[in-house]
C-alpha cells in the first residue's frame, strides 16, 4: 500500500470515539469541547526531558569550567611537578588550559559528523538515549581525574562531553521540529535555547564557593553531569519516536499514527497524517542526501548559506568569549574578586529570562525581527562596552556600566540569536535534506566555537579593550545579511518556506517534484488530478 492509498484509508475513517487520548492533558479542551491547538502533556514532557539530557548539558559545560579555573590549573601544576620534578612553565599551563576549554568544541564537531550515521539507524529518540552513554562516561572520567592524579582524564572527559553536545544539538532540534505542530514550532524549538541558558546558569550557581566551587569539591561539578543524563535515560523510552522519521525512513505508518495521537493529544489525526503523507508522496523517490549532494542542490543553496551565516554569527558574535572568560572580563572592569562569582551568576539569570520571554513571543513576533533585532542590539552594546572598558579608570561608576553592557549583550543574544538558528535549520529543509543540513550547521557551529575558545585570549591580549569591536562587526554583518535575505518562517509550511527561497535560488523544487510524482502516477495508472489537488490543498491550507 503506497502513501496515496494510506492517505485515502485514513480520510474515509469514521469519527473517533469520544474521550481524550493518553497523551492529552486533563482540561486541555475548551468549554465548547474543542481541543486547544498545539500543546499536549506528551509534547511538553518530550521537550523538557529531551532538552534536560541534551541542550542543558551543553550549556552547563560552557560555564562549569569558569569557577574552578584556579583549582584546575593548580591540579595541572601539581601533576606536572610530580611527574617531571619541576613546576610547569606558564606557557605550557596556558596551552593545557586552552586545550581543556577548546577540546570540548573538537568533540562537538566529531559528534556532529557521527550524527547522520547514528541517526539513520537509531532515529531521533534512540540517538538521544544512546548519547547519554557519552555524558555518563565523561562525567565519571572528569570526576575521577583528581583522585587518580591524571590531568588527561579531565581533557579526555571534556572531549567526550563535546561529542555528546555535538550529537545532542543535532538530534534534539530535529526531534522537536518533527514532533511539533507548525503553530508552536518556534516556541517548542526555543526549548533548546532555554535549556542551554538554564544549563549555563546551573553551572554558575553550583560553582559558587558556598556550593561546589571549592578546591576540595570541584570534581563534583563534573560528576553532576551524570544526573540529567540518567533522568533522560529512564524517561525518554516511554515517549514515541518522531512520527516523520517513522513514516519517511522506517515506513512504519501504524507507529507514526500512534506517535501523532500521543504528541497531539487527540484520537483523530487523519488530517495531520494526510499532510505528512502528501509531503512524503512528493519526496517518495528521494532518499537521504549526503552533505555533498546538499551542497550541489540549487534549490537549497540560499537556505544553506543562511544557515551557515546564522550559525557562524551564533558562535562568532562573542557571547562564548564572555561565557568562557567572564571572571577576567569582570576583573578588568574593576569588580573585586570576591564579588565576581555573584556578578557572573546574574549573567546566567538574565539569559535564562530572555530566552523564556523569546519563547513566549516568537510565534507572535516571528523569527526574523527577533534574530535581526538581537544582532543589531548586540552591535550597539558591544560598541558601548568598548568605550566603557577604555574609560574605566576615569570614574568609579564606569566599570558598573560595563556590567550593564555585558548583561544587555547577553539578553539581546538570548532573545533571538541564541536559539533561532537551530529552529531555522529544521524549518528550511525537507525531510531528506535535514540530517545533512544539521551536519553542515553543526560543523560551522563547533568550528566557530573552537576558534573563539582558542583565539579569544590572544585577541584580548593584542587588542585589549578594542577586542569586542571584532564581535560588533560580525553582529552587524549578520544583521545586514539577514535583513536582505531571511524570509519570515512563522506559521509557514515547509513547502511555503522553500517557495520563499525559490526566486533567489532560481529553482522551484516543489514543482519539479510534483511533475515527477504526476508522471509516476500516470505510469501506475492513477488519475493525475488526485495528486495535484492534494498538493494544492496542502499548500493553500498552509499545513505541515
Amino acid at each position: 500500500m503506497d502513501s496515496q492509498e494510506l492517505s485515502s484509508a485514513h480520510l474515509i475513517r469514521g469519527p473517533s470515539p469520544p474521550g481524550p487520548p493518553s497523551g492529552a492533558c486533563p482540561g486541555s479542551r475548551t468549554p465548547g469541547g474543542r481541543k486547544k491547538q498545539g500543546w499536549s502533556c506528551s509534547l511538553i514532557v518530550a521537550s523538557l526531558v529531551g532538552a534536560l539530557g541534551s541542550s542543558f548539558l551543553y550549556g552547563y559545560n560552557l560555564s562549569v569550567v569558569n569557577a574552578p579555573t584556579p583549582y584546575i590549573k593548580a591540579f595541572y601544576n601539581e601533576t606536572w611537578e610530580r611527574r617531571h620534578g619541576h613546576p610547569i612553565d606558564a606557557d605550557t599551563l596556558t596551552l593545557l588550559w586552552s586545550v581543556t576549554v577548546s577540546i570540548f568544541a573538537i568533540g562537538g564537531l566529531v559528534g556532529t559528523l557521527l550524527m547522520k550515521l547514528i541517526g539513520k539507524f537509531l532515529g531521533r529518540k534512540y540517538t538521544l538515549l544512546v548519547n547519554n552513554g557519552f555524558a555518563i562516561s565523561a562525567a565519571l572520567l572528569m570526576a575521577c581525574s583528581l583522585p587518580a592524579g591524571a590531568l588527561e582524564m579531565l581533557i579526555v572527559g571534556r572531549f567526550i562531553m563535546g561529542v555528546d553536545g555535538g550529537i545532542a544539538l543535532s538530534a534534539l532540534p530535529m526531534y522537536l521540529s518533527e514532533i511539533s505542530p507548525k503553530e508552536i514550532r518556534g516556541s517548542l524549538g526555543q526549548v533548546t535555547a532555554i535549556f542551554i541558558c538554564i544549563g549555563v546558569f546551573t553551572g554558575q550557581l553550583l560553582g559558587l564557593p558556598e556550593l561546589l566551587g571549592k578546591e576540595s569539591s570541584w570534581p563534583y561539578l563534573f560528576g553532576v553531569i551524570a544526573i540529567p543524563a540518567l533522568v533522560q535515560l529512564v524517561s525518554l523510552p516511554f515517549l514515541p519516536e518522531s512520527p516523520r522519521y517513522l513514516l519517511f525512513e522506517k515506513h512504519d505508518q501504524a507507529g507514526a499514527e500512534k506517535a501523532f495521537r500521543t504528541f497531539l493529544g487527540k484520537e483523530d489525526v487523519s488530517r495531520e497524517l494526510e499532510e505528512v503523507l502528501t509531503e512524503g508522496r512528493v519526496q517518495r523517490h528521494i532518499q537521504l542526501v549526503s552533505v555533498l549532494q546538499l551542497l550541489r542542490t540549487p534549490s537549497a543553496r540560499w537556505q544553506l548559506i543562511t544557515v551557515v551565516v546564522t550559525m557562524g554569527c551564533y558562535q562568532l558574535c562573542g557571547l562564548n568569549a564572555i561565557w568562557f572568560y567572564t571572571n577576567s572580563i569582570f576583573g578588568k572592569a574593576g569588580i573585586p574578586p570576591e564579588k565576581i562569582p555573584y556578578i557572573t551568576l546574574s549573567t546566567g539569570g538574565i539569559e535564562t529570562a530572555a530566552a523564556i520571554v523569546s519563547g513566549l513571543v516568537i510565534e507572535r513576533l516571528g523569527r526574523r525581527p527577533l534574530l535581526i533585532g538581537g544582532f543589531g542590539l548586540m552591535t550597539l552594546f558591544f560598541g558601548i562596552l568598548t568605550v566603557t572598558l577604555t574609560l574605566q579608570d576615569h570614574a568609579p561608576w564606569v566599570p558598573y556600566l560595563s556590567i550593564v553592557c555585558i548583561l544587555a549583550i547577553i539578553a539581546s543574544f538570548c532573545s533571538g540569536p541564541g536559539g533561532i538558528p537551530f529552529i531555522l535549520t529544521g524549518e528550511f529543509f525537507q525531510q531528506s535534506q535535514r540530517p545533512a543540513a544539521f551536519i553542515v550547521a553543526g560543523t560551522v557551529n563547533w568550528l566557530s566555537n573552537f576558534m573563539v575558545g582558542l583565539l579569544f585570549p590572544f585577541i584580548q591580549k593584542s587588542l585589549d579593550t578594542y577586542c569586542f569591536l571584532v564581535f560588533a562587526a560580525i553582529c552587524f554583518a549578520g544583521a545586514v545579511y539577514l535583513y536582505f535575505v531571511l524570509p519570515e518562517t512563522k506559521n509557514r509550511t515547509y513547502a511555503e518556506i522553500s517557495q520563499a527561497f525559490a526566486k533567489r535560488n532560481k529553482a522551484h523544487p516543489s514543482e519539479e517534484k510534483m511533475d515527477s510524482a504526476v508522471t509516476d502516477d500516470k505510469t501506475n495508472g492513477r488519475p493525475e488530478t488526485d495528486s495535484s489537488s492534494t498538493l494544492d490543498n496542502y499548500v493553500k491550507n498552509r499545513i505541515v
